[in-house]
């Protein structure tokens, strides 16, 4: 073996890097070791606890975190001599349940813990909702584990498992868990061994046994969850495989299993060789992957051709194959480092497609696969043989042809050098002639391409050789030494031809991707600044309908998967009958409309907006071209900015569902607030009015003055609850429909006068000083609204003042506005909480009264329907004082607005 085959053997340096990592990070956390069955009864938790106690016996420290028996005596006798953590008591819904106590686990932290049933749902109220969170949590801090799990539990087979057995699984786990587990080893019992083992009581007792036989375990349930079972146990074994060839640096393919790659390109005989690598795949039951290696050359092709490709890439994942891009050069190299890095064992192409003279000249594809393909079969399979097919392959592969004016301008050039070089041939050398008609050339294939270059080489030759070889003039050689330098001259030329073409065409398509991503990046930095999906709607179609140029809507999905089109969109193309139906079947199946095989005869091509699995609406775009959709390129781009924008709807319909969940818990405490209250402050009334009511019942004398106490104890407490029930009824008028405001001039002495004789019992024990200024004018209000304004906050100042303290009421006119003052000598407002008293259902800690929190948010819900505002602050000699602010002659809204306004 040469030096070249032993570097070409040698371990990539950077996958070595990246393996010592994963390596160093796997170090820190603990091992998984998964016992993996196709169904309850195989043995999963029986090997569990062998394995756990042979592990027992090498001196590793082992505990049981939990375990289900199932009743079954030979597991539990495995159980024997090995530690126990005690499980976890957890009150719910009345009944005492037993958990996993994941605190007791990480404070013991065993080197090694049983966890059983991977994707068991914990009690609510445990720490989390997963006992696979659990196990994760446990891993991270350095515990190994042993757990079991079935195959119906992994998440990605959930639907299939639900077709197979007409029962869908509930606990699952995601499948990067089980792709994740160190170790996995596959318990396995044939259906009718297992079925024995269900009639003979060893799965469940003897009822369950009979119940499960007639639903879950029925003989091909269990067949096809087996077949189940063993697949994704191969899977993860060739995962395996594949991680330990990177891991060692291994090229050479293993064929423990058959593998096809078939290489696509911009071909017509392209389905034909899908077609046949998809029948081969299909006799060998193998794995398939279609390949396309993308050149500058074919980019350009691409870019300016047909369809052809992306009908060959369509027809490739339809019938099931995994479709790879990549780009690199030269073609065969690229097609056997992907082969050798992905195992496989069988290659499919076509013939070779061009004359063979451009082989020679350019290389061959097919000869660099046959020899460079080692233990890897190569298929070769035939093509279309009829004319148009031999037109494709006769036509040359170039990204555009050059025009006449072109050559032209190539015959001009190699005159005026060969004219200038006429005049300078006294003074310059050989050599230096051959350099400019050099330089003409590279000129030209620089600026012309190709084909004018080939002929500025020729004439270049032609014209040397006629004006500056002897005999001049003639195209006869006197000295045959020139015929070589004639061949080096015509061969330097064509190569440089070649390589400046090459780069041409390089930079071209580096300028069309630099293009897709211009576009791209200028649609994501905008999308990332909206926050509205009507917006978002708007900005995804003036970016796409410039790439299409023509008409393009949004539609998003609604709950009941019903389409609506965003505003700012094009929302008349889905007015007829056939879009819309293209469109449903791009929401609930893929692709549709123009340019594919699914409702072609639509006007647009409609496709899914997806984003983190979940099809968010549909994009539809027509274009004035009706080949352009049907170009790979513009698919390719298509379907990034349609990923994009399913993104940014996905952000803001997660921000919308944050927002609702948020609004469910705000409701669900506030609903916990009012039913504390309620058992409080309508219970105490209720309370005093139902024993003062009861001694006046009782039989026997009565003084008349207890008989006087116990009937105003009565009617106080009745006043008290009316108000309470009061409250309630104008807050939940206030949230749902508003109250239309009365409105009439009126004199602030009525309104302030009345709330303070409808408390003059409430606010005996205090002094009440009212100062009205003598220039008050009458005020456009609702007289009943703020009289109830006043009351609220007349009885909350006595209800949080002490007996004796002064209150006092004042209005005054500032400006153009009147302002009306209700001030205590109470404990005060607590620091920073001078806004939050006016939230629904907010109370003072530590208060010493009672109340719903609703009077206050009442007070700013009137106020604020009058144009007014109402604040609250401490005085600076002790207390409180509200301030209620309104306008003074000016028109208000016409209602009351709902709570969240009021009381933002």
């Amino acid at each position: 073996m040469n030096r070249m085959e032993l570097d070409d053997d040698r371990p990539d340096p950077e996958a070595l890097l990246e393996v010592a990592r994963a390596e160093e990070a796997k170090a820190k956390r603990g091992e998984l070791k998964i016992f993996f069955g196709a169904a309850p009864g195989v043995g999963k938790t029986y090997a569990m606890l062998e394995a756990a106690q042979r592990a027992r016996a090498e001196g590793i420290d082992v505990v049981v975190g939990v375990v289900e028996t199932h009743g079954r005596s030979e597991t539990a006798a495995l159980l024997e001599g090995l530690e126990r953590l005690p499980l976890r008591t957890i009150e719910y819904r009345g009944k005492a349940l037993q958990e996993f106590d994941l605190e007791a686990a990480l404070a013991r932290r065993p080197e090694l813990l049983l966890v059983d049933e991977l994707a068991h749902t914990n009690v609510p109220g445990s720490q989390h909702r997963k006992r696979w969170q659990d196990v994760d949590l446990l891993l991270s801090s350095g515990v190994d584990i042993y757990t079991t799990l079935n195959v119906q539990h992994l998440e990605s087979l959930n639907d299939v498992v639900a077709q197979i057995t007409w029962i869908r699984v509930r606990e699952t786990i995601p499948d990067a868990v089980f792709d994740r587990a160190d170790d996995v080893e596959l318990c396995d019992l044939p259906a009718d061994e297992l079925l024995d083992r269900l009639n003979e009581g060893k799965v469940y007792l003897p009822e369950q046994a009979r119940h499960a036989t007639e639903a879950f375990f029925r003989k091909g349930n269990l067949l096809a969850l087996r077949e189940l079972a063993l697949r994704r146990m191969a899977q993860r074994v060739d995962s395996d495989v594949q991680a330990y060839r990177r891991a060692h640096g291994i090229s050479t393919t293993w064929a423990m299993s058959e593998r096809i790659l078939v290489c696509i390109g911009p071909s017509p005989n392209g389905p034909r060789l899908v077609r046949a690598a998809a029948r081969m795949a299909a006799g060998l039951r193998a794995e398939w992957i279609a390949l396309h290696v993308e050149t500058p050359r074919l980019a350009l092709m691409r870019a300016a051709g047909g369809g052809t490709l992306a009908e060959t890439i369509r027809l490739a994942e339809s019938l099931g194959a995994e479709v790879v891009n990549i780009s690199g050069e030269p073609i065969g190299e690229r097609i056997l480092e992907f082969a050798r890095a992905r195992n496989v064992t069988r290659l499919v192409v076509g013939k070779p497609s061009q004359p063979r003279w451009r082989e020679l000249l350019a290389g061959s594809v097919l000869d660099t696969l046959v020899r460079g393909s080692g233990v890897i079969d190569v298929h070769v399979i035939s093509g279309d043989e009829g004319p148009l097919a031999r037109r494709s392959m006769l036509r040359p592969m170039t990204p555009r042809r050059a025009r006449p004016i072109t050559y032209a301008w190539a015959a001009g050039s190699v005159a005026g050098v060969t004219g200038l070089c006429t005049l300078l041939y006294s003074y310059i050398d050989m050599s230096d002639i051959i350099m400019l008609y050099l330089l003409v050339i590279m000129m030209t294939a620089a600026r012309f391409g190709r084909g004018p270059s080939m002929l500025a080489a020729v004439l270049s030759v032609a014209s040397f050789d006629f004006c500056f070889v002897p005999p001049f003039y003639d195209f006869a050689v006197a000295d045959a030494r020139y015929m070589l330098t004639f061949g080096v001259m015509l061969t330097v030329g064509i190569v440089i031809s070649g390589l400046t073409e090459r780069v041409r065409m390089q930079a071209e398509a580096a300028r069309g991707r630099e293009q897709r991503t211009a576009i791209l990046y200028s649609l994501s930095r905008e999308l990332a600044q909206l926050r509205h999906k009507n917006s978002i709607g708007t900005s995804a179609a003036r970016h796409v309908a410039e790439l299409a140029g023509g008409r393009v809507v949004v539609l998003i999905a609604g709950p009941d998967d019903s389409l609506t089109p965003l505003q700012g969109t094009d929302v008349d193309l889905v007015a007829d009958p056939l879009e819309q139906a293209a469109a449903r079947h791009a929401l609930e199946r893929g692709p549709a409309g123009a340019g594919t095989d699914t409702l072609s005869a639509a006007k647009a091509l409609y496709v899914p907006l997806q984003a983190v699995g979940r099809t968010i609406g549909v994009l539809g775009v027509t274009t004035g071209d009706p080949v352009r959709l049907r170009h790979l390129a513009e698919q390719e781009l298509l379907a990034a900015m349609s990923g994009q924008v399913a993104l940014a709807l996905h952000r803001v319909l997660l921000a919308q569902e944050a927002q609702q969940a948020e609004l469910r818990a705000r409701t669900e405490e506030l609903r916990g607030a009012l039913l504390s209250s309620v058992s409080h402050d309508l219970r105490t009334p209720l309370t005093a009015i139902s024993t003062a009511a009861s001694v006046l019942g009782q039989a026997g004398p009565i003084a008349d003055e207890k008989r006087r106490e116990f009937a105003n104890s009565i009617y106080e407490e009745a006043l008290g609850l009316g108000r309470l029930v009061t409250n309630l009824l104008h807050m939940t008028r206030l949230e749902t429909q508003g109250v239309a405001l009365r409105r009439e001039w009126t004199p602030l002495e009525d309104p302030i006068g009345a709330a303070l004789t409808r408390l003059e019992r409430a606010l005996a024990g205090h002094v009440v000083n009212v100062s009205l200024a003598p220039d008050l004018p009458p005020v456009l209000l609702d007289e009943v609204l703020f009289e109830h304004l006043m009351l609220n906050l007349l009885e909350n100042a006595a209800k949080y003042t002490p007996p004796g303290s002064a209150i006092d009421v004042s209005a005054r006119v500032e400006g153009a506005a009147v302002v009306i003052a209700v001030a205590d000598r109470g404990d005060g407002i607590p620091a920073g909480q001078e806004d939050r008293i006016f939230e629904k259902y907010f109370r003072v800690d530590g208060a010493r009264q009672g109340g719903f929190g609703l009077g206050l948010a009442i007070c700013r819900a009137i106020a604020v329907a009058h144009g007014g505002t109402i604040t609250a602050a401490n005085r600076p000699q002790g207390g409180a004082i509200f301030r209620v602010t309104l306008p003074i002659g000016e028109e208000t809204q016409a209602g009351i607005p709902s709570a969240q306004e009021a009381t933002a």
